[in-house]
């Protein structure tokens, strides 16, 4: 017996001792400051208490249906040239239906070809529907589009977490907002700079390669004016960046192919740099070899033409084609900085956003809130764990020590948790530690009170005890199994702050678990080891 109760108590110094790393680590000293800096490193605050900036952004899906039926469009209009069907046009013809692609002009020797062609190749995605004089209409299924969306969006979150771990931002929160919407929320603690945050995060990088088709012209009415007052369904107008490509403060005006010789997904890599002639920053990009081979043959074909690098439908550089070029490109002018081109350098790295992002909301969270919070919040936890304490000694007498100490290693071993976890505290955690302590306390009293019961029945002190932990193990397993269902879900649906709640609560209800039944019997016991048969014991 005696050695049984000796290998719990080791044990369960062992584990006390564990988690009281977890909270400190190793401290660089034991002033206050030193101890204060420890547990922030292991206990990483959230926005609410840490400040930074709450965001939400809507997703603007319908970009990323309008892209794809461009490619498919452009696919499409190649399949005729290479299919020597010459004549016909492929047009979205309704901005404001991305999903919808439709065919004019086919010559009717070439009926057949077409028809088979949109039935084999593109049926799967779009619903094909033969139109009056040799027209089709395709419409993307709903299926294909819903899907399209969602890809999106997932998409979106994968890219702005990577911006933002490549900015340093420590413990960020990057997810779906709303069911359904489209949304996407961004909390971001402790960050410094919240203007270049928020453009990195919205920048869309979307770089591609365009032929020039026409220009420059000074403004966008000149240009249409230039091109009959209508452009062309297969071209598209775009401005310069101010002192991208010329000399004017306000930017030029081209007119460009629709269809890009290469877009964004085909960049591998990109660094900042600075150009040896004229010692300014740049950005030098580097293509996959899929899309080095196509832009090569491009401009192998079009030696003496123009062609255009654009950036989120802005020209950051308009050049003559003197030569073939294959997977290596460069962006400058502008007036870039070399922080810009590191900015630029490393959304081109992650990758392009699939759509625009549009912020629905914005707030900032001060550290000086925050850091009253955190007073607040500590303050209710110390009163709070002070009150129960001094009322179980109280009620309990002698027994309100043995839930004091289970009490105070409950508290310890969810700090630990979090520490070893690097979860993130926020307010409503707080709320969730405070409630841990009355879900410890109401463990302690179902045991105590039951205990009680079984010594009013008559029955001796050890077999009281053995029989009150007998009992209310049942209990006590029921209550904290369903809490930490409700704290699961809490988790899955609630957003940042309640998922704070959710995990402080579920680490908390598991460590009670631990304290309120085995570790408040092995003091029991080593009570009950010093006391003679039948001794009465404080409860």
């Amino acid at each position: 017996m005696q050695t049984n109760l000796r290998t719990k108590t080791i044990g369960i110094i062992a584990i006390l001792l564990f988690f009281i790393y977890g909270i400190f680590g190793i401290p660089s000293g034991l002033s206050g400051t030193a101890i204060k800096n420890a547990i922030l490193k292991r206990i990483h605050l959230g926005l609410d208490l840490k400040g930074g900036m709450h965001l939400v952004f809507q997703v603007e899906v319908n970009e990323a249906v309008g892209a794809q039926t461009d490619s498919d469009a452009g696919t499409i209009q190649s399949a005729f040239q290479q299919n020597g069907i010459v004549g016909a046009t492929v047009t979205k013809p309704d901005a404001n239906r991305p999903d919808f692609i439709q065919i004019t002009g086919v010559p009717a020797a070439h009926t057949a070809d077409v028809s088979s062609l949109l039935n084999s190749q593109f049926s799967s995605q779009y619903d094909v529907a033969p139109g009056p004089n040799n027209s089709w209409t395709l419409t993307m299924k709903p299926t294909v589009e819903s899907d399209l969306k969602q890809r999106a969006l997932d998409r979106s979150i994968d890219v702005i977490e990577t911006r933002i771990n490549s900015l340093g931002v420590t413990e960020p929160i990057v997810e779906p907002y709303q069911l359904g919407s489209y949304q996407i929320l961004v909390e971001l603690p402790g960050i410094d700079d919240l203007g270049r945050v928020e453009n990195v995060i919205q920048s869309t990088a979307r770089l591609s390669t365009h032929a020039v088709l026409g220009g420059p012209w000074p403004d966008q009415q000149t240009a249409l004016q230039s091109l009959g007052g209508m452009v062309p369904p297969d071209a598209e107008l775009a401005q310069s960046v101010p002192g991208a490509s010329t000399d004017t403060s306000t930017g030029e005006w081209y007119e460009l192919s629709k269809i890009p010789v290469w877009g964004g997904t085909d960049i591998r890599d990109a660094k900042a740099d600075t150009d040896q002639q004229t010692n300014e920053p740049e950005v030098v990009f580097y293509l996959t070899n899929a899309a080095g081979d196509k832009f090569g043959q491009f401009t192998s074909a079009n030696i003496g033409k123009q062609m255009a690098i654009v950036l989120d439908n802005r020209i950051y550089e308009v050049a003559v084609i003197k030569g073939e070029i294959h997977d290596t490109g460069n962006i400058s002018g502008g007036n870039m900085s070399m922080q810009q081109a590191q900015d630029l350098s490393m959304l081109l790295r992650t990758g392009a956003l699939p759509a625009s992002l549009k912020p629905l909301q914005e707030e900032t969270v001060g550290p000086s809130l925050g850091a009253d919070s955190i007073h607040q919040g500590v303050v209710a936890s110390i009163v709070g764990m002070l009150a129960v304490m001094i009322f179980m000694l109280i009620y309990y007498k002698g027994a309100g020590i043995n839930a004091d100490l289970a009490l105070f290693l409950n508290l310890v071993i969810l700090l630990g948790f979090m520490g070893y976890s690097h979860a993130v505290l926020t307010l409503p955690g707080i709320a969730g530690v405070i409630l841990t302590i009355g879900m410890g306390v109401d463990s302690n009293v179902l045991i105590f009170e039951r205990i009680r019961e079984e010594l009013r029945a008559g029955k001796a002190p050890a077999a009281a005890v053995d029989q009150g932990f007998a009992h209310a193990w049942t209990t006590i397993l029921d209550t904290h199994v369903t809490t930490i269902v409700s704290a699961a879900i809490l988790f899955i649906f609630g957003t940042g702050p309640v998922k704070g709640f959710a995990v402080t609560l579920t680490f908390g209800l598991l460590a009670n678990l631990f304290t309120a039944v085995f570790v408040s019997r092995v003091i029991f016991d080593a009570h009950l080891s010093r006391k003679l048969r039948g001794e009465p014991i404080s409860i």
